[in-house]
């Protein structure tokens, strides 16, 4: 996906150039070099000398839309940003040589990553800012607000299922951060309107916010929560308005489409006020635009609550398929649909154009009073889809008479009966960025509309002139969306995320169309729909010693070395004599994470069996316990649907073993061993209660080191299973008693 917005509307310092495609440079190379092309060397040498004299200008753009970069990555921006070989070396050596590059170690590929120090920087002012608001306990809700709100629902016909009343339960009690994690159409936003209730009962002022126009009215129709875009919060923000305070609660719906800067700011807003949070979304649908995995990485630290219990699809084959299509098995999915008659195959993508058209005007008369859209990946795609939607409109008598008006996009023919789409927030006309309508009546000068929420909308197109046919949108304008029937068309520009989207907006079916052009068979069209394009965290790497990366591309990597080893001697030396009076109790729990680096000799065996015996205390290795058990659960659960864990699933149950590990070496083994002969610690732990996992797995330490206690958990369990023998052949149980 692109950002249309102008390079000084994303914040990056660069002149704007024009792609130049082969055949233009072909014209260069032979002498018949046109203005264009030496216009575009002209703003690319000057932002390689803009480049050469602050490098960070660079570093700050390429992570504007990802959060880390490989050489690749990097020698790609700088030959698009310099003019020949001499500026290129030129503005290589200066990126490379800048402080504020920071090497990140090897991805799962072997490839080198590489990050920006303020992009470091604003990952760990989330995380702070995550942390605080998930510590802070102000926002209570009593219970009796709860009650009423799910009895005024239940009498309204609403009644939440399991998984919606356990998030609602977690979203409505007192912590200051609230984290839902759901798969398309499982009824996220009617748990929220129950959540909105209880919230405004018991005192505080709620709010709702999105990336985009359409997925902020999806969550104020859906649970009635006043929203808005995050752009428009920011903006009132930035102003001195509508700022939040510490009674309000801010639902942020379709988080994962938030990347990390928008996301820190947000929530260091938040927690500077005393506000609570509440991130709602999907990690598997559409990623990010910007860049980072802010709400993916909030989750794998804090935990959260997870809905999969599918209600949008009527069928029950059409719910199990968008479950497929939510945990990675987008073949399964399509082929489900394909047995169903609804995956269509052409010729090329031109005759796949024109049967779907055909088909969604079928459905169209058939059906007038349904819902309906049509979903592709580009907005060229899109243009070509409504203009031939307007055909058949008009061919069936369907439209008034056409008035050519000047809008943002170009010169547009409106006609009453046209479907249309707002494409810029207006607070004035209370509508959004996605809003969908029907036109009622239109002239040079006017417009009335009628959304798709029953409100009528007036306006003069002087004032107004952001708009284009609604026929069809692009897949990234419809998350968030809800229709009875959806028709695709299928392009290589796709992924398993944007199929996932596109493949579960509706109610009662979906028609995906191809080319044979584009996919010459449906094993074709499986591979693109699944390939895999989630956005990164530069928190995901191993991190690099930035301070020995720094001195070794100037070279002095041995004297940075020589100053380093010599610390350790020189603190000892300051504190040989030091003897700490006795803590107080509070003092003590305070210090309970601090740890004395070992000395520099290596450590005898007697020491290494006195630091495995060390039982860990509660207070300084709980949160890595609660961590690692809710990454566990989280695996133990998709597996107990018959699916394999997810890969961020394992990526984060890799990474709490590696913090546990951290805190104490065997650390993770040990606990595994305790969760293993006590399971119901797991979900325990993952609810915030590890306190009974940190000793059970302090005593397998103490066991795993004592010779003579394994000697008499042996026995127990030899016990044990005699005893179990014993009582199954006196049962008569035979076969078992073999056993």
């Amino acid at each position: 996906r692109i950002d249309h917005r102008s390079l000084e509307a994303q914040g990056i310092a660069l002149e704007p150039q024009d792609k130049i495609g082969s055949a233009a440079s072909r014209m260069g190379e032979r002498g018949l070099e046109s203005e264009r092309i030496e216009q575009h060397r002209e703003i690319a040498a000057r932002n390689g000398d803009r480049i050469i004299a602050e490098p960070r200008v660079a570093l700050d753009a390429i992570t504007h839309h990802q959060a880390t970069f490989t050489n690749r990555d990097l020698a790609m921006f700088v030959h698009r940003h310099s003019d020949g070989r001499e500026q290129y070396e030129a503005v290589m050596g200066a990126v490379r040589a800048s402080s504020d590059l920071i090497e990140l170690g090897k991805d799962g590929r072997g490839e080198d990553r590489f990050t920006s120090r303020g992009m470091i920087e604003t990952e760990q002012r989330l995380c702070r800012a995550a942390g605080m608001m998930a510590q802070r306990e102000r926002h209570h809700v009593l219970n009796a607000n709860r009650t009423g709100a799910l009895t005024r629902a239940a009498e309204r016909g609403l009644e939440l299922s399991g998984e919606q009343r356990a998030a609602f339960e977690r979203v409505t009690d007192g912590r200051g951060l609230g984290i839902v994690v759901g798969y398309a159409g499982t009824g996220k936003s009617a748990m929220l309107g129950v959540a909105r209730e209880a919230w405004e009962h018991a005192g505080l002022a709620v709010r709702g916010a999105a990336l985009s126009g359409i997925a902020a009215e999806g969550l104020e129709n859906g649970s009635g929560i006043a929203s808005r875009t995050i752009a428009s919060l920011e903006h009132g923000w930035a102003q001195g308005r509508d700022l939040l305070t510490a009674h309000d609660v801010l639902v942020i719906d379709e988080a994962g489409m938030v990347g990390t800067r928008q996301m820190e700011r947000l929530m260091s807003h938040a927690a500077d006020a005393g506000a609570k949070v509440v991130l709602v979304g999907d990690q598997q649908q559409l990623q990010a635009i910007e860049a980072g995995a802010a709400f993916r990485a909030i989750h794998e630290q804090h935990g959260g609550v997870e809905i999969t219990d599918v209600r949008r699809q009527h069928e029950g084959w059409q719910q199990d398929a968008t479950r497929y299509l939510a945990t990675g098995r987008t073949g399964a999915a399509i082929r489900a649909y394909d047995e169903a008659g609804m995956v269509h195959a052409a010729d090329t993508r031109d005759q796949a154009r024109d049967e779907l058209i055909g088909r969604w005007d079928r459905d169209r008369q058939a059906s007038p009073g349904a819902s309906r859209i049509i979903l592709t990946h580009t907005n060229a795609e899109v243009r070509e889809l409504n203009e031939a939607a307007r055909d058949a409109m008009r061919a069936s008598s369907d439209l008034g008479d056409d008035v050519r008006i000047k809008v943002e996009r170009g010169d547009r023919d409106f006609a009453a009966g046209d479907r249309i789409m707002f494409l810029r927030n207006e607070r004035s006309l209370d509508v959004k960025n996605g809003t969908l309508g029907v036109i009622e009546r239109v002239s040079e000068q006017h417009m009335a509309v009628r959304t798709d929420d029953g409100r009528g909308v007036a306006f003069d197109i002087k004032d107004y002139r952001d708009l284009d046919h609604g026929y069809a949108a692009t897949i990234h304008k419809a998350q968030g969306m809800t229709v009875d029937r959806a028709h695709m068309l299928a392009t290589p520009g796709m992924d398993r995320h944007s199929a996932y989207v596109a493949m579960s907006r509706h109610r009662d079916g979906i028609a995906v169309h191809y080319g044979r052009d584009d996919f010459k068979d449906r094993s074709r069209l499986v591979h693109t729909l699944s390939r895999e394009r989630s956005k990164d965290m530069a928190q995901d790497y191993a991190k690099a010693d930035a301070v020995h990366a720094f001195a070794e591309r100037r070279g002095i990597g041995e004297r940075v070395a020589e100053i380093v080893k010599a610390v350790p001697e020189k603190a000892r030396g300051i504190f040989d004599n030091f003897r700490p009076q006795v803590q107080p109790e509070r003092d003590r729990r305070m210090c309970d994470d601090f740890r004395p680096a070992p000395r520099s000799r290596e450590p005898e065996r007697g020491d290494r069996l006195s630091r495995d015996l060390q039982p860990m205390r509660v207070g300084g290795v709980r949160g890595a316990v609660e961590r690692y058990a809710r990454a566990l659960d989280a695996v133990r659960q998709t597996r107990a649907q018959g699916i394999e864990a997810m890969p961020h699933q394992r990526v984060a149950l890799d990474r709490a073993k590696e913090a546990l590990d951290a805190v104490r070496s065997h650390a993770s083994t040990d606990l595994g061993t305790a969760f293993e002969r006590r399971p119901e610690l797991i979900r325990e732990a993952a609810e915030g209660r590890g306190e009974a996992s940190v000793h059970a797995m302090n005593r397998e330490a103490q066991i795993r080191i004592d010779p003579y206690a394994r000697a008499d958990r042996f026995i127990e369990d030899w016990q044990r299973l005699r005893q179990g023998h014993d009582a199954a052949a006196r049962s008569g149980a035979r076969e078992q008693a073999r056993v």
